[in-house]
């Protein structure tokens, strides 16, 4: 069993005409958004065993927002591929994982976040399935279970959706 969690970056500021997709900040309900998530993290203990993130502003710093709620020392890697991909990079990346990799956080942006949890979820509370696909909105967080043995075999269909918070349900 191996479990992702798939964290879209909190919400972001278009304040800044003509500043870059990739250099957008977070806006302050971003911020607020992000430490309400953090709270979650704590409160529930999920503790992944790394992080994969966007090299994207938005998602980094929605990551320095979360990160004291992760284990110290966890490990993170920063990819420009997290940036704009779609499920198939993300999966790419997911079963590029080593085996003592037993939970992993990717830090991403939409439409890819959603369609990865999509994609993978074969199974799930239909209730929480029907949300994904409604919306996934900034600084949501889904779990989602594998019913795999490797990372190698992560795959469309492999996972259960066990889990969705968005900070609206936290404030």
């Amino acid at each position: 069993m191996k479990r992702v969690l798939v964290l879209r970056h909190a919400k972001s500021d278009w304040g800044e005409p003509g500043l870059a997709d990739h250099d957008r900040p977070l806006a302050p309900r971003g911020h607020r958004g992000a430490e309400l998530l953090a709270a979650h993290l704590r409160a529930e203990r999920t503790a992944p065993d790394l992080v994969l993130c966007s090299t994207a502003l938005r998602a980094r710093e929605t990551l320095e927002l979360v990160r004291p709620a992760l284990p110290q020392g966890t490990e993170v890697f920063f990819e420009r591929r997290l940036y704009g991909a779609g499920v198939p990079e993300l999966v790419d990346r997911l079963q590029e994982l080593t085996p003592d990799v037993g939970a992993v956080l990717v830090v991403g942006h939409n439409p890819g976040c959603q369609d990865l949890v999509l994609d993978l979820a074969g199974a799930g509370d239909p209730a929480l399935l029907a949300r994904v696909e409604a919306k996934f909105p900034t600084a949501a967080l889904a779990t989602l279970d594998l019913a795999v043995d490797g990372w190698t075999d992560v795959a469309s269909g492999t996972g259960t959706l066990v889990g969705l918070v968005t900070p609206r349900e936290l404030e």
